[in-house]
């Protein structure tokens, strides 16, 4: 390749490592730092090899030089700093990286609770079809609240580690069907949906519908958040391989692999916090409104983290 092919391909990937360069560490994007630096040490062995101009080949070196130490340099960071990092921007980051994969399983489960409700509604034998036996009460004359939910009280902690394990299986199948190319996680997070539509439609029959929400709300705002962005980091794994890009589809794979890991990450501890929350605050015995109001206050405090949360970085990330 001539030296003037060579500068036309290659000068704004090095002008863009110099921009990097010269931004705070928590501004640059880890990954395209690498990704960078390792096509600069590319084109120096090239243009080294082939005589090219002493000029270039000294500002090549500098620049080198200086994503080398950049990329090396040790972390300052403690354990502590590391997780509130991790909480504060780096996960609500990567969920509004992912949110259009997040979107379509969300609106999977809409569809999927939507169509479950309008068939439990029009014929309620539809029910057996859609959900467990187990879950398909003879007949209903209690509320949720009232019924199999309001489990007793000092059995809490246990109720809460079970709905956690739960909940944490139901997200690690949703991730882990990426293997299926995705089929999988769109069976789980359908078959959620499904069940949802499908128990809100029993209880909306009985006149218990509002409060089946109600029951739902406190934990489920969060717990069904979880499980959407679970799904979306299953396919974050997909995209990788159905569709790399410019990159190697080895490359894109483990990319997304990355990705999904924040996610799944975070999904865990947001799991936590449902299970603690269905275990503890959904079986008191508060009005419907006072249960909907803490469904309400937990959307909207989720709504304003993945919406507020790591901003700051991401402007300095953008300059």
């Amino acid at each position: 390749m001539r030296e003037s092919a060579f500068l036309e391909r290659s000068a704004s990937l090095w002008e863009r490592l110099d921009a990097l360069l010269e931004r705070r560490a928590r501004a640059v994007d880890p990954l395209e730092l690498g990704r960078l630096y390792r096509s600069a040490c590319d084109d120096l062995a090239y243009a080294t090899a082939r005589g090219y101009d002493r000029r270039l080949l000294e500002y090549l070196n500098r620049l080198v030089g200086r994503a080398h130490a950049r990329v090396y340099a040790p972390t300052l960071e403690t354990g502590g700093s590391r997780i509130a990092r991790f909480y504060a921007v780096t996960f609500p980051r990567e969920v509004r990286r992912s949110l259009g994969l997040v979107a379509v399983c969300a609106a999977l489960t809409i569809v999927a609770a939507a169509v479950a409700y309008a068939l439990v509604t029009a014929r309620p034998s539809d029910a057996y079809a859609l959900l467990p036996s187990t879950l398909v009460p003879a007949s209903i004359h209690k509320s949720l609240h009232d019924s199999n939910f309001g489990f007793d009280r000092n059995f809490s902690s246990a109720v809460s580690v079970a709905i956690i394990a739960n909940n944490v299986r139901v997200a690690i199948v949703a991730f882990a069907g990426a293997i299926t190319l995705g089929a999988l996680t769109a069976y789980v997070i359908a078959t959620n949906g499904l069940m949802l539509g499908a128990m809100a439609a029993l209880y909306a029959r009985a006149g218990f519908g509002r409060d089946f929400w109600a029951t739902i709300a406190p934990h489920g705002v969060i717990e069904l958040s979880a499980i959407q962005i679970a799904g979306g980091a299953g396919l974050a794994v997909v995209a990788g391989f159905l569709a790399p890009g410019r990159l190697r589809r080895r490359d894109a794979i483990v990319r997304g692999a990355r990705r999904a890991g924040t996610l799944m990450l975070g999904v865990a501890s947001m799991l936590v916090v449902a299970g603690t929350i269905e275990g503890f605050v959904s079986p008191q015995r508060w009005p419907a409104d006072g249960r909907l109001a803490v469904g309400a206050t937990t959307a909207m405090l989720l709504l304003l983290y993945f919406t507020l949360a790591g901003r700051s970085a991401d402007v300095a990330g953008s300059e």
